[in-house]
């Protein structure tokens, strides 16, 4: 994924938020927490980069294990569970389940460590063939990227559809 990260995490925030009956933050903070727990498995991206050199690739990284997300969705559940009025259990829940959507997105065409620090082995659904130079372009031109743009049109969609809905003219 290039561009969709971002956008799912709205989309999972705001269905967070529009179903929970209550919700111990304002409405604002957990789409940010969805957000950014979308876009922060590629945070590693700057070690990858600025430290690592390109040596490893990110996906191997433990900020794009499951295992991370999962942990910490886990608890996220388990402290809303002792503490159901717990305003960082909600930020964290929704914040982790960000990071696992980032994981289930990154699955569709690129190499996730599923089972990561157990088993070496990388999965995808699909694979995009080596074509084009930049490397990109495979990406960009490969089916795939429509599923990224639908997910970017549905955020922008809801987004209209929340503004309306609250009598706040959207500016998109």
């Amino acid at each position: 994924m290039f561009i969709a990260h971002a956008p799912s995490g709205y989309l999972l925030a705001t269905q967070f938020v529009d179903r929970a009956r209550t919700l111990p933050v304002r409405a604002s903070v957990a789409v940010a927490a969805g957000v950014i727990g979308a876009l922060a498995p590629d945070f590693d991206m700057l070690w990858f980069y600025l430290v690592d050199a390109r040596q490893t690739h990110h996906h191997k990284y433990i900020s794009h294990w499951p295992v991370l997300w999962l942990s910490l969705l886990l608890l996220a559940l388990l402290w809303r569970h002792t503490r159901p009025l717990s305003a960082g259990a909600a930020v964290l829940g929704i914040f982790s389940a960000g990071g696992l959507l980032h994981m289930v997105l990154d699955s569709v065409v690129g190499d996730i460590w599923w089972f990561a620090p157990f088993i070496d082995r990388p999965f995808a659904l699909f694979t995009v063939p080596a074509l084009h130079t930049p490397w990109w372009l495979n990406f960009l031109l490969h089916w795939s990227f429509a599923l990224e743009l639908a997910i970017c049109v549905g955020a922008v969609i809801t987004f209209r559809h929340r503004r309306q809905r609250s009598g706040v003219p959207a500016k998109v």
